[in-house]
């Protein structure tokens, strides 16, 4: 019995190292996604990367 806990237990951590590659990859393709959009908001704006301060990424958020 101890034979199947062992195996069952590895079994577990292969699927949780799966699943946090997995998790690894969407916040990667999320982030991707995010730049995409942001590059083209600012690019239909006509901002200039140069002159954008935080304060007025903040306000062109609100």
């Amino acid at each position: 019995m101890i034979g199947g806990i062992v195996m069952s237990q590895s079994n577990l951590e292969k699927q949780e190292t799966k699943l946090k590659a997995l998790n690894q990859k969407i916040k990667d393709e999320k982030n991707k996604i995010e730049q995409r959009l942001g590059k083209q908001i600012i690019s239909q704006a006509n901002l200039d990367y140069a002159n954008l301060s935080n304060d007025q990424i903040k306000l062109l958020v609100k």
